[in-house]
């Protein structure tokens, strides 16, 4: 059963992409990034496909698929923000979370919140829920939307690459873009850390 939901999503998502071009790209990861049911790990290679078609410029998508992700990630980081952490305080009883308990998160999220939103931004599902906890603890702007924009990069361009070369049938050129890529990636988000954290 999942496996026809999930031929059905990518024949559903082809056909809008198909339809309705970059604005139909730029909308679905507006509402993927958003937290909403919406799977990039189909959105994405999908994209590639279409680029192989001709009917996507690949960088061209990259880029709207990027800029679609930071309208997503800022609309749950800013209403995380104005609700603000005061407020889940005044009504923990409504959320049935102990003072304790979300104290703790707190202090673990600011000694460690970089590479929480770094590293989540390539897991499913947890890629748009991280940016709640960033809003709550009112992590740095600066700091949230360049890992933020570093991890969502590794995962477009994996997802991306994998339904470009996929359709060719070059396995191999796929998996050694992606390597590249993300190695390169990595070690700019260990250079911006370091230089963060020296400022």
């Amino acid at each position: 059963m999942a496996s026809i939901t999930s031929i059905f999503s990518g024949v559903a998502t082809s056909s809008a992409l198909s339809k309705y071009g970059y604005v139909a790209l730029l909308l679905l990861m507006v509402l993927e990034s958003a937290s909403l049911p919406v799977p990039s790990e189909v959105i994405l290679p999908v994209a590639g496909l279409l680029a192989v078609q001709g009917i996507f410029n690949f960088y061209f998508a990259l880029v709207v698929v990027v800029i679609g992700g930071i309208i997503g990630i800022s609309i749950d980081y800013f209403i995380a923000y104005f609700i603000s952490k005061d407020v889940i305080y005044k009504h923990l009883q409504l959320f049935h979370i102990k003072r304790e308990t979300l104290d703790g998160f707190e202090k673990w999220f600011n000694r460690n919140g970089t590479f929480a939103v770094f590293s989540m931004r390539m897991v499913p599902v947890l890629r748009g829920l991280v940016s709640f906890p960033a809003g709550f603890t009112a992590m740095p702007k600066k700091k949230f939307y360049t890992y933020s924009i570093l991890g969502s990069l590794i995962w477009d361009v994996v997802l991306m690459s994998l339904g470009y070369y996929a359709l060719q049938g070059s396995i191999a050129e796929a998996l050694i873009a992606i390597a590249v890529m993300g190695v390169a990636l990595y070690a700019v988000y260990l250079l911006v850390a370091k230089r963060m954290r020296r400022g």
